[in-house]
């Protein structure tokens, strides 16, 4: 502690604070000649871990069945008013290829094929043809951007003079556009969430220069954690879109969060000390070791994520860990440091005076205060019980699979997707593939396999792929009767390959077999997500509690906290997914969205406890429990329910994304954050701390 007041202490002098500054801009200036973190995003990232059935089974069958072709992609024609003119394909696929576009690989020549073959590309109702046809190996995310818009706009040219509507889907569509769609939403995401908190501290402090001030330091960490992830980047790392953008909004609001913390007690200290170098050295040393601590607990949950299975938590360990240290380092040197060389006039137009008695005005958390510790029980039931009732609509989660169905209802591979989901065999929309691993298999041995598949009603066919040289493997290829993105398909293919993982032929040879394709992936993803939801909540809540004995120096202080912040979540989840399908239709989730929210809520939650918690110990010193819980309450209410505010509609930005799990993330997230703020930490966790803990006895 002595340690950290001395940096402090040096931090809140007039060269301290200039040289504090100094150096985190040379540091950005700096570090942002290094690479850049767009090109270490990969759009394509493997979520689940290379030991998952179906990753295992796809590397197998790569290995025996390889096949030197880029990402597949499908064409789709469809004309909406009646029967497709098959001449209407043929024009537009001759005018795709006369443009020679660099990429394309192969385009299936739909007109070379004998009729019955042609039948097979064409729907029931003889009103949409889909055609395959596949990129070149080695491209790029940003490549298939590139070529879809290309492609896109020769074809749709040519097919307005005619009867057909021209879409691209398939991986190859759906991973162009997917790129698209993040390098628009993140530059958008960043505008609205600087809007916003520019707007609400304006408005909320009505001083421009206390809006100003923290959006400076902010602006000046996001550029050195952006050019530092993208050095981890370059070392290898491979960074996930969604994780970037969740990055921006967790870094936005810990800065702006820890800013209002300082700037709030810095306001106090001027009252009581003339010297604005002096006020922030007191206002340091009061606020320093808790915003450390805060920010200490968000880093310590983030690494609990390396623990996860699943590559996309695993992912947001090294990031997430690399910003919020850097954001504790920047809020306890860069923050003070413009708050001390700007002094008084950061809160222009209301200027604390030196010696003025009337110091602050608490608003309506005065009132609150005094409310809570008269009546506790009144004060915390109401809030138990209300966030008990919320919390019981948790058993009605449901997922969703199905990651087209993130995307906006107008993009091209959607539309071309759910088109194609119309007219043909759902199960043709991503098929299974199953490896059989026998000795000297025949097709006759494979067949019997793939007869023994279609016995099962869910199976709607199976069929020979291809027997290897050595006639040691050979793959069956299966269309499921389901949606192969549907829960239903996803639970039967996941019971189904644990009681058919080897079959007896009839000669009384068995085969071992192996699921791949993208509903046994999606069997993995939720068996492996159950999983790290378990760990996760089970080592966050330890790690944190642990963490918390070690601030209060009390066992029970640390239940009190870590019981109304979980509850905090179970009832934000619960309500949030009640309101997601109420207000906007959403019925399903992301398997990502819990953990995600649960990551989030827990890790900044905790810190609005931590700031109660901290200015109660302190008042406790020279206050019986009710006086310093008061005092406590009144003079962190202002602060941390404007901070507060300002976090859940800096995560409420999220909502601007054109990504539906990010925007069901922004808004349980934001919608628990209004929870904790008002709800927990203004009369639930109160009213527990004057129920247990008593005055000691002189």
């Amino acid at each position: 502690m002595n340690a950290l007041h001395m940096l402090t202490d040096k931090i809140s002098t007039k060269k301290g604070a200039t040289i504090t500054l100094i150096i985190w801009i040379l540091v950005m200036i700096g570090i942002s000649a290094g690479p850049k973190l767009a090109d270490y995003k990969a759009t394509n990232f493997q979520s689940l871990p290379d030991d998952a059935q179906s990753i295992l089974a796809e590397k197998e069958l790569t290995k025996y069945f390889p096949n030197d072709k880029g990402t597949p992609g499908i064409f789709v024609f469809h004309n909406p008013d009646g029967v497709l003119v098959q001449e209407d394909v043929n024009t537009i696929i001759q005018g795709i290829l006369d443009e020679n576009i660099e990429g394309i690989d192969e385009i299936v020549d739909v007109t070379a094929l004998p009729p019955h073959a042609t039948a097979s590309f064409l729907s029931e109702d003889q009103t949409t043809m889909i055609v395959p046809m596949s990129l070149k190996a080695g491209l790029g995310s940003s490549n298939y951007a590139e070529i879809n818009d290309q492609t896109t706009e020769i074809g749709t040219s040519i097919a307005k003079n005619l009867s057909t509507d021209f879409y691209i889907t398939g991986p190859a569509g759906i991973a162009g556009d997917t790129t698209k769609l993040f390098e628009s939403a993140d530059f958008k995401l960043l505008l609205v969430t600087v809007v916003i908190i520019l707007v609400l501290l304006i408005v909320i402090y009505r001083s421009p220069l206390l809006a100003i001030i923290p959006l400076l330091a902010t602006a000046i960490v996001y550029q050195v954690v952006n050019q530092s992830t993208a050095i981890l980047g370059m070392f290898g790392l491979e960074i996930n879109n969604a994780t970037t953008s969740i990055m921006s909004i967790l870094l936005f609001a810990a800065v702006i969060d820890y800013s209002l913390f300082v700037f709030s007690r810095y306001r106090e200290e001027l009252y009581r000390y003339e010297d604005k170098y002096e006020a922030m050295k007191m206002a340091m040393r009061a606020t320093a070791a808790p915003v450390l601590f805060a920010g200490g607990t968000v880093f310590a949950a983030m690494l609990i994520l390396f623990f996860a299975d699943f590559r996309d938590y695993q992912n947001f360990a090294p990031v997430f860990g690399l910003a919020m240290f850097i954001i504790m380092i920047a809020s306890v040197t860069l923050v003070p440091a413009l708050f001390s060389l700007v002094g008084r006039k950061a809160f222009w137009p209301k200027v604390p005076k030196y010696g003025e008695t009337t110091e602050l005005k608490h608003g309506i958390w005065s009132p609150i205060a005094k409310f809570v510790t008269s009546k506790p029980g009144l004060a915390g039931g109401a809030v138990a019980l209300i966030m008990l009732i919320t919390a019981v609509n948790v058993f009605n989660l449901e997922f969703e699979f199905n990651s087209v169905k993130n995307f906006p209802e107008d993009l091209p591979s959607r539309v071309g997707f759910e088109i194609v989901e119309e007219k043909f065999n759902k199960g043709d929309l991503a098929q299974t593939t199953a490896l059989i691993k026998g000795d000297q298999l025949t097709a006759d041995d494979v067949q019997e396999v793939a007869d023994y598949f279609t016995e099962n009603k869910t199976i709607n066919s199976a069929r020979l792929s291809g027997i290897t040289e050595d006639r040691t493997k050979a793959k069956i290829t299966l269309s499921l009767a389901e949606n192969p993105y549907s829960t239903e398909a996803i639970e039967f293919l996941d019971e189904f390959r644990a009681t058919n993982d080897s079959f007896t032929l009839e000669n009384g040879s068995t085969v071992e077999i192996l699921y791949g394709g993208t509903t046994a992936k999606l069997a993995d993803e939720l068996s492996i997500n159950r999983g790290d939801i378990k760990k996760i909540v089970i080592l966050e809540t330890i790690l944190i509690f642990v963490l918390l004995l070690f601030l209060t120096r009390s066992i029970k202080m640390p239940i009190y906290m870590m019981a109304t912040i979980l509850l905090s979540f179970v009832s934000a989840l619960g309500l949030g997914i009640f309101l997601v399908d109420g207000l906007f239709e959403y019925d399903a989730v992301s398997t990502r969205v819990p953990v995600y929210a649960f990551i989030f809520l827990i890790a900044l939650g905790i810190d609005y406890n931590i700031i109660l918690v901290s200015r109660f110990l302190e008042e406790r010193k020279s206050a019986n429990v009710k006086t310093a819980l008061e005092i406590a309450i009144t003079n962190t209410g202002g602060v941390i329910s404007s901070a507060g505010v300002i976090l859940a509609a800096t995560f409420a930005a999220l909502m601007t994304m054109p990504i539906t799990d990010l925007f069901i993330f922004g808004f349980i997230v934001a919608l628990g954050i209004l929870i904790d703020t008002f709800l927990v930490r203004g009369m639930l966790l109160p009213s527990l701390i004057l129920f247990f803990e008593k005055d000691k006895k002189s």
